[in-house]
């Protein structure tokens, strides 16, 4: 009977104060573990999170260099590919010259027809001076008869009829001089006051004949800047033309992070303060250490192709992102190195002070911000244009030393046209009527 009663289950009510007790302790344990979460979340809070601006969206951004047609013509050779790298200069795509080479030829027979033809214009001013010096010595000699004649005609040693066509012959050759004036007048407007070398025409000409030759050397598509080729379209066999999207070059030496912070995260966000990125491709393996260049003046919504307009009524309030700038150290992107793209996440210490919102640590000093691949195409094609002029301008030829004007002082047998109206007409102002003779 003892062992019968050794082996009763316990009561009902024990079993429910045990359980009670048992869910007591357990709760009290989550407690304190919550409780000691709570507080190691706060004092972590209190000592690091709050003086940290964290997210995950934000991506590798760099310069993307685009390689384009400059030129009209198809492509006859592809010099790389994508992943090789290029150093700037380096041809990456040939056309086809034989267009820009014929059209080359014609600008240079033009430049050389002008020079001929305005040098030509140059010795034809010379002619003409030439000749007004004549009319003018055979005027100066029928004016000085027609003073003798005037003197003879009272004593009857000279007679009327004499001196009659004596005065006829001297309106011919005034006319002769005025026409010949005229001539000069109206070719020094053309050739006045410059060169064969500085006359507009051949200006024009020569101009003409640098667009070509830039045209023919553009056939050659060089590299603007150092990097890796992506994204490359061109195929041999394609008709280009200027603008067409022919490659891309990518620096990557030269890459910094774009991360959209929300606006809510904007306050304490300063250029210069300190910022750590840690790159999905590296993982915890590597973090990047980076610096808070600038904020860009806007959120993506207005720089949108569509961008949204409130005023209709169509309205949704929602939290905007506006990307802020982090560079990157370029001696950890050599030895670490990433790619345009690869996501991020990062974190922007906002209790530094940092420098104003308004200010920014961008600059655009690196290489692919300028190339000078293309400064010697136009010194190149000046050149040969100065060797087409002086090879078709004539020997001897005083144009390319003096102005015109300036040889017609030297002279000084004619009128350089710079004379007023007046005085020309008071040089040719002459008696001619029988009625004066004895005033």
């Amino acid at each position: 009977m003892s062992d019968t009663h050794s082996i009763l289950p316990p009561s009902p009510q024990l079993v429910e104060e045990s359980l009670h007790a048992q869910r007591n302790r357990r709760l009290l344990i989550v407690a304190l573990v919550l409780s000691l979460a709570g507080l190691a979340y706060g004092g972590y809070w209190w000592t690091t999170a709050r003086h940290w601006v964290q997210t995950d969206n934000a991506y590798v951004t760099g310069n993307l260099v685009p390689v384009t047609a400059q030129a009209s013509g198809i492509i006859t050779q592809v010099l790389f590919e994508e992943t090789q790298f290029v150093n700037r200069g380096d041809v990456l795509v040939r056309l086809d010259e034989h267009e820009a080479s014929a059209a080359l030829g014609r600008a240079r027979g033009r430049l050389g027809e002008a020079v001929r033809h305005i040098n030509s214009l140059f010795f034809t001013q010379r002619q003409l001076a030439e000749k007004l010096a004549a009319r003018r010595a055979r005027h100066d000699v029928i004016r000085h008869d027609i003073d003798r004649y005037r003197r003879g005609v009272p004593s009857g040693a000279v007679s009327r009829q004499i001196l009659q066509n004596a005065l006829d012959h001297l309106q011919a050759l005034e006319a002769d001089v005025r026409e010949t004036q005229a001539e000069y007048d109206a070719l020094d407007a053309r050739i006045g006051g410059t060169t064969v070398m500085e006359h507009p025409a051949v200006e024009l000409a020569k101009h003409e004949f640098i667009d070509a030759h830039l045209e023919y050397a553009r056939q050659r598509i060089l590299a603007p800047a150092s990097g890796y080729v992506a994204k490359r379209k061109a195929q041999v066999g394609d008709r280009v033309k200027p603008g067409t999207n022919l490659m891309t070059i990518v620096p990557l030496d030269h890459l910094w992070v774009e991360a959209n912070l929300r606006e809510t995260d904007l306050v304490d966000i300063r250029p210069g303060q300190a910022a750590e990125v840690r790159v999905d491709l590296y993982g915890g393996k590597h973090t990047f250490r980076g610096t808070v260049e600038g904020l860009v003046p806007g959120t993506g919504s207005p720089f949108a192709l569509l961008p949204p307009d409130n005023s209709t009524g169509n309205f949704i309030h929602i939290t905007e992102r506006v990307p802020v700038r982090i560079a990157l150290e370029a001696e950890e992107l050599r030895e670490h190195p990433i790619r345009p793209g690869l996501s991020t996440v990062t974190k922007i210490r906002v209790n530094d002070v940092g420098q104003s919102v308004w200010s920014s640590l961008a600059k655009a000093n690196t290489e692919e911000y300028q190339t000078d691949v293309y400064d010697n195409e136009f010194i190149s094609a000046d050149s040969l244009a100065q060797e087409v002029m002086k090879t078709h301008l004539v020997p001897g030829s005083s144009s390319s030393l003096s102005k015109p004007s300036d040889e017609a002082g030297r002279r000084n047998t004619f009128r350089d046209g710079r004379e007023s109206a007046g005085e020309k007409r008071r040089v040719w102002k002459t008696d001619t009527t029988i009625s004066n003779l004895f005033e």
